[in-house]
Parts: C-alpha cells; sequence; structure tokens
C-alpha cells in the first residue's frame, strides 16, 4: 500500500490531541438487559454499554413476478425492483467492487472470501462482476470530466504507456486539485488528446475557433476558405467528417503541413470550444507536442535552468482576462503554484 498525500493540518488543528467521543454512523439498536436482583432493590435507571458488531451473510430472495397476458395476446411480467439488473443484487456488486477496488484484494482471494461466507459464486461470475455492466460508472467518470473542463482555471495532463487487454497503449492523466480522470487509448497523438478533451462528443464543428486554429498552424489559405465558405459546418461522427473532406478534395492534398490532420484538429478544437470547455483554462503540461493546443497553444513546459526547476506557463491571448493584461509569459518557480 502506498503512503497518503493527503497534507498535514497547519494551525489550530495541527495542535489537536486525541480523537474524542467516536460516535456511531448508523442508527443503534436498543437492547434491553435485565439484572438478577434481591427483592426489596430499588431501580436506578441504565448504565449505556455501546457495541459495535458486523453480520456477513448470505441474502437469496426468489422473486415471484407475476405473469399476465392481455386480451391482444401479448405477456406482461412483472418488473424486477430498481437496482437488480442480474442474478447477483446490488450490496454483492457493491461489495465485490469496493474489495477489489478500494481493498486490492485479488480476484482469487475475493473468491474464496464471498464463497466463504456463502455465496454460491465463480471466478468468471465474480469477473463479470467486476468488468461488466458499469456504464453508470462510465457515465459518472465522463460527467465528471466535463465539469472539470467547464469550470477549471487550470488542468494538467499526462500520460504514459499502459498495457490494455495484451496490448501497448496510452494512459492520459487529466484533472487538478478538484478532479482526476484517466483514459486508456492507442495513441499518443495531438488528435487523441483533442478526442479526450471533447469528453465524450463525438462532433465535429467548423467555427471560428476552427478556422483561428487551423491559421495559426500555417494551413493553407484556399483550404481554409473551402472549409469557411462550405454551408455545412456541423458533422456528426468521424465518418461525416471524412466524407466532407473528400468531397472538398482535402483527402487527395499532398501538401505540408498535412491539411488532413490539420483540419480534423481544427474541428475538434471547434467542437471542445462550441460545448464551453476550456474557458480561460491554462494546460500544464511536460511540454509534449502533443498537448499544445489551442490557439495560444496554452501549456507550461518544465525545463532546468541553472540546476533549478523552472516552469513556463502560456495563456491563450484570445481568452485573457484582466488578471493577466500584459504578458503572454509567466515564470514560476518551484515553490509557488498556479494561479486560481
Amino acid at each position: 500500500m502506498e503512503k497518503g498525500t493527503t497534507p498535514k493540518p497547519t494551525g489550530k488543528r495541527a495542535h489537536r490531541h486525541g480523537r474524542g467521543k467516536a460516535r456511531p454512523r448508523v442508527s443503534v439498536e436498543e437492547q434491553t438487559l435485565k439484572a438478577d436482583v434481591p427483592v426489596g432493590s430499588r431501580f436506578k435507571g441504565y448504565e449505556n454499554f455501546v457495541v459495535q458488531d458486523l453480520v456477513l451473510r448470505v441474502r437469496v430472495i426468489r422473486y415471484r413476478r407475476e405473469r399476465w397476458v392481455t386480451p391482444d395476446g401479448r405477456t406482461v411480467i412483472a418488473p424486477l425492483p430498481p437496482g437488480v439488473t442480474g442474478h447477483f443484487g446490488p450490496e454483492l456488486r457493491r461489495c465485490a467492487l469496493a474489495q477489489y477496488h478500494q481493498g486490492q484484494v485479488t480476484v482469487p482471494r475475493l473468491v474464496a472470501q464471498l464463497q466463504a461466507i456463502g455465496v454460491n459464486i465463480s471466478k468468471r461470475q465474480v469477473m463479470r462482476l467486476l468488468i461488466a455492466g458499469q456504464d453508470e460508472f462510465l457515465a459518472e467518470a465522463r460527467d465528471v470530466l466535463r465539469a472539470g473542463l467547464e469550470t477549471a482555471s487550470w488542468i494538467t495532463v499526462d500520460d504514459t504507456g499502459a498495457r490494455h487487454k495484451g496490448s501497448n497503449g496510452v494512459c492520459t492523466q487529466i484533472g487538478n486539485d478538484n478532479f482526476a480522470w484517466f483514459a486508456t487509448t492507442s495513441s499518443k497523438s495531438r488528435l487523441n488528446f483533442l478526442d479526450l478533451l471533447r469528453a465524450g462528443y463525438t462532433d465535429y464543428l467548423i467555427n471560428d475557433a476552427a478556422l483561428t486554429y487551423m491559421r495559426e498552424r500555417a494551413l493553407a489559405g484556399p483550404i481554409i476558405a473551402r472549409l469557411a465558405e462550405h454551408p455545412d459546418k456541423q458533422f456528426a461522427d468521424p465518418v461525416a467528417w471524412q466524407a466532407h473532406l473528400e468531397r472538398l478534395g482535402i483527402t487527395a492534398l499532398t501538401v505540408t503541413p498535412d491539411p488532413v490532420q490539420i483540419t480534423t484538429e481544427g474541428a475538434l478544437w471547434g467542437s471542445i470550444q462550441s460545448h464551453d470547455f476550456l474557458p480561460d483554462t491554462v494546460i500544464v503540461s511536460d511540454d509534449a507536442g502533443q498537448f499544445a493546443v489551442g490557439p495560444a497553444r496554452a501549456m507550461l513546459g518544465a525545463r532546468r535552468a541553472a540546476g533549478a526547476q523552472t516552469r513556463y506557463l502560456y495563456r491563450p491571448s484570445a481568452r485573457r482576462t484582466a488578471a493577466y493584461p500584459l504578458a503572454d509569459l509567466a515564470v514560476l518557480r518551484r515553490s509557488e503554484s498556479l494561479p486560481h
């Protein structure tokens, strides 16, 4: 187990000793115990003694679902209660997920533990509980990323090699002090990073932000004009976007920079801006090329100067606030923090 990284408390809390009286987090069950006393004794009330205990037991329910046949011949079966999606209940699923992810219990040990309690379950069924039907968690992670990209004044980004399903991949991290989000993909390109910044959306958009992106990447003027003058500006998915590029003849061009790559990056950036992601947001990175996105390539590169780490912070000039009226570049020492 790794050591915790929570900062130590400061101020008055740092000098507090003892933890005080422990209070149960659940409702307290009352049980009255009678004493064996001689005749003539006087009752003086009760003396409380609180005991916390844990009960692990298997609960098996057979739902008798009504079946009806309607006058028109349809069969109607009573639905299962909310939360019941298979032959293992929500509490068992919650226990397995908590043990595996939070408790770091291996699958063989988790299987042995559940079987010892009395659950009739196999290793394959435990694996299905851990990896199948987790759409709610994926949706929650997507919503966390969207909320972070909509509200963050700065985010940190990084990626590293990772194995996934027996193949080499790349794990990308996006977050700040308020949220953290991870995704494993097969690419380490700027297109991949822009796609992740869309937070689940699949559209491509030609707007002012997209056209500005293309101009700053030195895309040829005639190509930008074709995209700007065409009436179609929004495309639902990669297939529709690719078909649009083929109709405009952009895919057949063999020039530098690659027009397909730059136009696709620009359309992705236009989609990001249209969903109100990264408003006046500083992107903190290790100066890797895939993270240099946006009109002003908002990024922070870490370099070493005279033996000390110096960081270079760039903020997009198109959305500069009053707090940064003059300079696009601020130098931060290692002990300093990012602006809020």
